[in-house]
């Protein structure tokens, strides 16, 4: 199944919508299962989308059946700055009504291999039979402009069985010491989400979104729901280079 690409004005308009596409999952899931388990990502483009949740979104949600989790990590402690957990504490959980233990951060102040270790027995406590990790009912994903994804960068491992993965190799400029959900998970999701912004990304998401699959290089395109959705909710500036007719 093709992914489903919808275009913004600017980072305003796609954060309310991807806080829509928050709400409208946690309604269904819910719903259906009595539970919503979503997966955020970090860096300076979801934090928008947190502010909304708190504020505008915030009596849209019913936040005690709301199970949070991270798609990757950094190892650092979770009051440091680069805390991917600590940003989304500080924006977004803080200041809604979930209980803590529907927080499952990745603690990253273990280590990549102990850190790894332990996010994949939390995953297990939340399995989907056959699986060893959950299907989540969302997963929110950004990319950067080398095309990597969570913590899963060009050069990595392409196959990958393990749910979670320490990643202590260094790739280009980015440091290591991080543990990363492999897509083995993100593949199992209901919906996955990807949000990417500004035109120096705008070759890589024309190139990500193309027919040629080149998932050496390009750890985005590893990232192809099995029995789930994939929506690329991208403003017009990272849309520049996509085909009029995609």
């Amino acid at each position: 199944m093709k992914p489903e690409v919808r275009i913004f004005k600017d980072l305003e308009a796609l954060s309310r919508a991807a806080a829509d596409l928050f709400t409208e999952q946690a309604a269904q899931s819910i719903a259906e299962r009595d539970r919503f388990l979503v997966a955020l990502n970090g860096g300076g483009t979801p934090t928008r989308l947190f502010q909304l949740l708190a504020t505008d979104f915030r009596d849209s949600v019913d936040w005690s059946k709301v199970h949070v989790f991270w798609g990757d990590e950094r190892c650092v402690p979770p009051d440091d700055p680069g805390s991917s957990y600590g940003q989304a504490q500080d924006v977004l959980l803080s200041r809604v009504p979930i209980p803590d233990g529907n927080i499952h951060r990745i603690k990253g102040e273990l280590g990549p291999p102990e850190a790894s270790k332990a996010y994949s027995l939390i995953l297990k406590q939340f399995a989907s039979a056959p699986l060893d990790w959950p299907r989540f009912d969302l997963v929110y994903l950004g990319m950067g402009e080398d095309g990597h994804t969570a913590s899963l960068f060009p050069g990595s491992a392409v196959d990958m069985s393990e749910p979670a993965v320490p990643v202590t190799a260094h790739y280009q400029d980015r440091p290591a010491n991080r543990v990363s959900l492999t897509p083995v998970v993100f593949n199992s999701a209901h919906l996955v989400a990807f949000m990417a912004t500004g035109e120096k990304k705008a070759q890589t998401v024309a190139e990500v979104l193309s027919d040629r699959y080149n998932p050496a290089p390009y750890p985005a395109q590893r990232i192809r729901p099995n029995n789930g959705r994939l929506i690329w909710l991208v403003d017009e500036a990272a849309a520049s280079k996509l085909p009029e007719d995609l």
